[in-house]
């Protein structure tokens, strides 16, 4: 029973590969047509900011070393790819014996994504310029604003808000703004 439905997975790895099977996935997409069954490939990261020998420097540590997340619609093909990418040791929440894992729930990638600043839209906003958008998440939750400017790159749009009679512009990720 396959779901054509674009959903989160975890991925096992080898510790200090997560990069690399990141970097691997991503081009075995490419390479082996792959691109319309797995999008974003994501390894958890936080910046820290260290203080050694006086001097502060900026450190990534990883969120779940040997852990990389994959969002991909799973079919026997990707899975495949994805299952035999080197450095991949296999999925988290696979019962072995050729059966597909089961998807991280909706709240679970949510919170992951968002820690580590990254957009939790599932699906693309489909705004233009001067559309008007309700902002339904952040600081101005509730309000209106008219899309002056979209960087699908970031997942980022700029609006222009009315706050107090006076127009105020601000930058919102996808996921903080929906269609009216």
């Amino acid at each position: 029973m396959e779901s054509f439905e674009k959903q989160w997975y975890v991925l096992h790895t080898y510790s200090g590969y997560e990069n690399k099977v990141k970097a691997n996935i991503e081009s075995r997409a490419q390479s082996m047509g792959m691109e319309d069954f797995i999008f974003r490939v994501v390894v958890p990261e936080e910046k820290e900011t260290e203080i050694k020998g006086g001097k502060e420097k900026e450190v990534v540590h990883k969120t779940f070393p040997g852990y990389v997340l994959v969002e991909m619609v799973m079919t026997d093909d990707s899975w495949y790819v994805v299952r035999n990418t080197p450095g991949v040791t296999g999925f988290v929440g696979s019962h072995g014996a050729g059966s597909k894992p089961a998807p991280l729930m909706q709240e679970e990638i949510n919170h992951i994504l968002r820690s580590i600043g990254m957009s939790t839209r599932t699906h693309d906003l489909e705004v233009e310029v001067g559309e008007t958008v309700k902002i339904i998440e952040g600081a101005f939750a509730g309000l209106e604003g008219v899309i002056t400017e979209i960087d699908e790159e970031r997942e980022k749009v700029k609006a222009n808000i009315d706050m107090f009679g006076r127009e105020t512009s601000t930058e919102l990720d996808f996921d903080q703004v929906d269609k009216i």
